[in-house]
């Protein structure tokens, strides 16, 4: 693949933060829409329906699960798509969804003793500039010396839909959602964000 091609390839949006002290009143940050959800309803149809999206759910998590056996583990598959230093270790390894403009990506959140990365858990297409078709898998990787903060939050009026935010020393703006032991995971990412100080 092209180096230009991915330098024009987007993996976040920079954000300008601003503070408490700033503006005399709390900043509402922009929190990523809930995850799609199926709606029940007593009629057949509406049933079916669900009946389907959960088959095809069990099946698409049943077919992840092969390919992670096949590959030897979350660790195999966290060295397969990202470039691993001499003695970085994998710390913690969690499914989720990353907020896009396009709407929630669903994958893995990876937590090393160098980085935090994530790697879309299907390949999508994208053209070059002479139109050739190429399907990459959506990543971003962000170093942990280069983390600001990490931020939890909660949809308002959903308290059970929990955010996890980085925010990088550039201003970029990270979203996790629908983060699987989402306290566990919390808790290794502050570990290790505080330990690569």
């Amino acid at each position: 693949m092209q180096t230009s091609l991915l330098h024009n390839l987007v993996v976040g949006t920079p954000v300008i933060s601003a503070t408490y002290d700033q503006f005399q009143k709390p900043v509402n940050r922009y929190l990523p829409g809930p995850i799609p959800q199926c709606q029940c309803s007593t009629t057949t149809s509406k049933q079916m329906r669900l009946r389907t999206n959960i088959s095809e759910t069990v099946k698409r998590k049943l077919t992840l699960g092969a390919r992670i056996l096949r590959v030897g583990g979350m660790e195999n598959v966290f060295k397969q798509f990202f470039s691993v230093r001499e003695g970085e270790r994998l710390l913690k390894a969690s499914q989720c969804y990353l907020s896009t403009t396009s709407g929630p990506l669903a994958g893995f959140l990876f937590i090393s003793t160098d980085k935090v990365t994530f790697c879309s858990e299907r390949s999508m297409k994208v053209f070059t500039q002479k139109g050739h078709m190429l399907r990459i898998r959506y990543k971003v990787v962000i170093p942990l010396k280069k983390i600001k903060s990490v931020n939890q939050s909660k949809n308002a009026q959903k308290p059970t839909q929990k955010y996890i935010e980085i925010i990088t020393e550039d201003n970029f703006d990270f979203w996790f959602m629908g983060v699987f032991k989402y306290q566990n995971t919390l808790k290794y990412l502050e570990q290790a964000v505080s330990q690569a100080v």
